[in-house]
Parts: C-alpha cells; sequence; structure tokens
C-alpha cells in the first residue's frame, strides 16, 4: 500500500483525512483521545507526510488511493481540504462511508456569483503563484491564515509551524493538485445527494471555510447536525480538544 496510515485505539474505524499541506500527524494528540472509543486510522493522503504519490493528486485518485486501502465501511472525519474529499467519497461511495463528519469544511471554498461564503478567486491565484515561488513560505503563511483569530492562537501557530514539516515536505505535484480541488471544487449540488448521517463542526471565528458554510450544509444535507464552537478558527481540534472531542463521541455514540 502506498498510504501511510497510523492506526491506534480498539473499536470503530473513524479514519481521519488531514487538510492542505499538512500529514495525519496533525491528528496525533485528538487520535489519542478518540482511541479511547475508536479504532482511529490518521491517513497521511498521497503525497504528504509518508504517503507516496502515485500520478497526480485529483479528488477521484485520491478516492481511488482511500477506497483501497479501507476494504470495510468507516466512518470518516475530514478537516478542511480533507471535509472535502469525505464528502466526494460519501456521495461516490456511499456503501464504503457509514458516517461523516465535516470540520471546518465547505462545500466551495472559493467565492462564485452565487456563493458569498468563500475566498475570492485573486487571494487563491495569489497562493498559486506564491506556491511555485517558493512552497515552503507559502504553507507557513497558510497557516497563520487558518488561526487567525483563534483562542490561543499564537501558542497554536508555534504548535502547527513545529508539525508542518515533522514527517518531510510535500510533494509540489500534490500540494498544486490539491489547491486545484479547493479552487476548482462546487460540491453544492453534491449535498442533496448524502444520506450518511453527518456532523458538521465550525469554528466560530474560522476566515477560511466561513461557518456561514458550515451552517449552509447542514441546511443542504438530508441528516445533519450542526456545531459551531465559539472562539475558534480553523483547527478547533487543537485549540479546542476536549469540546472537539465531545461532539463527536456524542454524536457518534448517540447513532448506536
Amino acid at each position: 500500500m502506498s498510504l501511510h496510515v497510523e492506526v491506534v485505539g480498539q473499536g470503530e474505524s473513524l479514519v481521519m483525512l488531514h487538510g492542505w499541506g499538512m500529514h495525519g500527524g496533525i491528528w496525533s494528540d485528538t487520535a489519542t483521545q478518540l482511541a479511547k472509543h475508536f479504532r482511529v486510522h490518521c491517513v497521511d493522503l498521497p503525497g504528504h507526510g509518508e504517503s507516496a504519490l502515485n500520478g497526480e493528486f485529483t479528488m477521484d485518485s485520491v478516492i481511488g488511493e482511500l477506497s483501497t486501502h479501507f476494504e470495510h465501511p468507516v466512518i470518516v472525519c475530514g478537516w478542511s481540504l480533507g471535509g472535502q474529499i469525505a464528502l466526494y467519497w460519501a456521495m461516490r461511495e456511499p456503501e464504503k462511508v457509514k458516517r461523516l463528519i465535516l470540520v471546518t469544511s465547505t462545500p466551495s471554498f472559493t467565492e462564485r456569483s452565487d456563493w458569498q461564503f468563500g475566498i475570492s478567486q485573486e487571494v487563491l491565484l495569489q497562493f498559486s503563484n506564491e506556491l511555485e515561488r517558493n512552497h515552503t513560505v507559502t504553507l507557513r503563511r497558510f497557516l497563520g491564515l487558518q488561526l487567525r483569530g483563534s483562542d490561543g492562537e499564537r501558542e497554536l501557530l508555534s504548535n502547527l509551524r513545529e508539525q508542518l514539516f515533522s514527517r518531510g515536505e510535500p510533494n509540489i505535484i500534490a500540494l498544486r493538485g490539491g489547491l486545484a480541488i479547493l479552487r476548482d471544487s462546487d460540491l453544492r449540488h453534491v449535498l442533496p445527494t448524502i444520506m450518511q448521517s453527518t456532523l458538521v463542526i465550525a469554528g466560530e471565528r474560522d476566515r477560511l471555510s466561513f461557518p456561514e458554510a458550515s451552517i449552509y450544509m447542514a441546511q443542504k444535507l438530508l441528516n445533519a447536525h450542526l456545531v459551531i464552537i465559539m472562539g475558534a478558527a480553523h483547527t478547533p481540534f487543537m485549540s479546542h480538544r476536549i469540546e472537539f472531542v465531545g461532539q463527536i463521541t456524542k454524536f457518534l455514540y448517540g447513532q448506536n
């Protein structure tokens, strides 16, 4: 297998998908807490961390890797870009995804003529240009945007910077592909087709995936529960870990 997946705990399988430019180690402390109740699988997406990249990094290629690795149905928790991948996986292979947890994610990361809850095309174009010039600086800048306004912002930023390249630098092709997904994907039409029970977690102060986008998703999904974590920005699983873990265990135990 080309996917690197770290597994902790026992019980029902819970797959954790990270965001753009990061790796599965971002879930480490959260996974330790969740492992008291679940068998937690922290995935390095293709081209990130210790996972190889075989070809291009697209939504379909990533889901193909995930589907091959996980032979049995799983619960999927996706953060940011990982949330979009999780949502698409649930639509494409509903038999593989039992339940969904979408963390500070959005159906459309990009602002559009009929979608105000996204980042402007100009900002994403700037990121694309900067990525080609110096991807290390671009990733570090992206960390700052994720945490802006969060409780404990300075400490969290220091923590994220330590983790960013702790498993090596991500593949530039994977970075380009992930950014293309964020720029081009519009999954609003997918939402009414998702049958799985879904927990939508938003950060009140998130300036990347606006809480309004989470509210929209919760309204359009057929069976969704919305939680807005006050004082959190884009990484509530780090800034408000106890509340985050509590909401997930409450949601999943409530379905049993």
